[in-house]
């Protein structure tokens, strides 16, 4: 996909990985929307940039169409959307559970990203086509005994981009979703020297990550970001299926 001329929009756009992908995304000459709740930090990002800054909670409901068609009312079309705004846990969740703050965490990790996705849509058709890509993480594709609950809500958002991708692809709108091992940004910052010499990305390489999806991810893919490695698409294993080779209906929940 060339870029120039194009628009997108970036939640989590004011600092680390987010800042990272609206600037990948306006040097390579699209405009671009920051939507953060931090708005003193969204407008400072998009002044830079050129792009258009909107503050908001991307867990509300109605939050993401908000901002989607802010950023279709000002670009005039909407070309490219990365759903990359999310939080660790702060708790186990299992022999403690703060009912109110996993509810948070998965407003912000799982609910935003459906509601981004219903919103950017109709957008997208729009203009004819396009890419979602959704920030997941390595814990959506192994599990991090660390933080279930992040592991949970990181792997619903692996589950829901491949689940979701085989329809859309069919009117020209990919949706993938990029997998990055520990990134040194502010969601580490409180245990980073717990990290020593371990390996860390920067949030550079995460959105060179997310320039590769746009510019070859295939609908559906989870690729992996870790240090020293080109990034690539993660190889799921299948299940073992009923004897006798049958494959499995594609059944619509609709009609049940």
């Amino acid at each position: 996909m060339d870029l120039g001329g194009k628009a997108a929009l970036v939640t989590g756009g004011a600092s680390g990985i987010g800042e990272a992908a609206v600037r990948m995304l306006a040097g390579a000459g699209a405009r671009v929307a920051v939507v953060d709740r931090d708005e003193v930090g969204a407008r400072r990002i998009s002044d830079e940039v050129g792009g258009l800054p909107w503050a908001t909670d991307v867990s509300a409901p109605a939050a993401m169409a908000e901002a989607v068609a802010a950023a279709e009312d000002a670009f005039g079309r909407l070309d490219v959307v990365l759903l990359n705004a999310g939080m660790t846990s702060g708790q186990n969740g299992v022999t403690d559970l703060d009912v109110d703050a996993y509810r948070r965490i998965v407003g912000v990790n799982v609910d935003h990203v459906v509601f981004g996705l219903n919103a950017a849509v109709p957008a997208l058709r729009r203009a004819g086509g396009g890419v979602v890509v959704a920030t997941a993480s390595l814990a959506g594709l192994v599990p991090h005994a660390g933080d279930p609950l992040y592991t949970l809500t990181k792997h619903a958002v692996v589950g829901y981009v491949r689940a979701a991708a085989p329809a859309l692809a069919q009117e020209g709108i990919r949706v993938a979703a990029v997998c990055p091992g520990y990134t040194d940004t502010a969601l580490i910052a409180n245990a980073r020297n717990d990290f020593g010499d371990f390996p860390l990305l920067g949030a550079a390489d995460v959105a060179a990550a997310v320039a590769a999806i746009i510019e070859d991810g295939a609908p559906g893919e989870c690729w992996f970001v870790q240090p020293g490695r080109e990034p690539g698409a993660y190889g799921f294993r299948g299940v073992p299926g009923p004897a006798g080779g049958r494959r499995a209906p594609e059944v619509s929940w609709e009609q049940h």
